[in-house]
């Protein structure tokens, strides 16, 4: 599971996110916005949960009459995204604990579970809380193909505790849900602010991300 300690705090922000801002630009945030729009197209107000939302950028960029669910392992996070928005309920929670009663017709995590350590648990966490027909989004950072060797060598984060291939992640997904499609994803933040943004169909085999889309089973 995510670790209760102070690793996530705003120490962690500071070294390892600090430059959060430039990292979640619109066209990365209003991709992510598209995916879920698409997924759940038929709901007018569905109910969606943000796993590991920061400090609400994405939730903040959804249709405010949705019913908005954030969760976060830091303090800090969690603190800095309630004064963003009190129309979206941020909870401080471990990720396996998923506090609310109800159930979610869309869940995401955003480069969440590479942090996890126990992914059947997460798993199960998640299809608890998913509705029927429910879908899960995902992103995750992938370490193999042409890119792999440079991924490696320029991930620093020791939270990452999942340096697993893109066929990893896809057969995780099929046995825990049903998977509906998945897209490659290119990004990268350069030395002068520029942060490139890329997903694709055609070259998902060969990026350093993918996001999936997956469906309750």
């Amino acid at each position: 599971m995510i670790k209760k300690n102070s690793q996530f705090e705003k120490e962690y922000f500071d070294k390892v996110y600090r430059n959060y801002e430039l990292r979640n630009p619109l066209k990365k945030i209003r991709f992510y916005r598209s995916i879920v729009e698409q997924s759940v197209k038929t709901n007018k107000y569905p109910h969606i949960l943000d796993i590991g939302c920061a400090f609400g950028k994405f939730l903040n960029s959804l249709n405010p009459e949705w019913h908005r669910f954030g969760l976060d392992t830091s303090d800090f996070a969690i603190s800095k995204a309630q004064k963003t928005s009190h129309s979206i309920t941020f909870v401080k929670s471990d990720l396996l604990e998923i506090p609310f009663e109800r159930s979610f017709n869309i869940i995401a995590a955003f480069d969440i579970l590479k942090h996890v350590a126990d992914l059947d648990k997460v798993a199960f966490s998640i299809k608890s809380k998913l509705a029927e027909q429910g879908v899960f989004v995902f992103v995750v950072p992938v370490y193999d193909g042409p890119t792999g060797p440079l991924i490696q060598l320029l991930d620093k984060d020791t939270t990452h505790i999942h340096k697993k291939s893109r066929y990893f992640w896809l057969k995780w997904t099929k046995e825990n849900f049903l998977l509906d499609r998945w897209f490659g994803i290119y990004r990268y933040l350069f030395p002068w602010g520029y942060y490139l943004f890329y997903p694709t169909k055609l070259l998902r085999h060969f990026s350093p991300a993918i996001i999936v889309i997956c469906k309750k089973k």
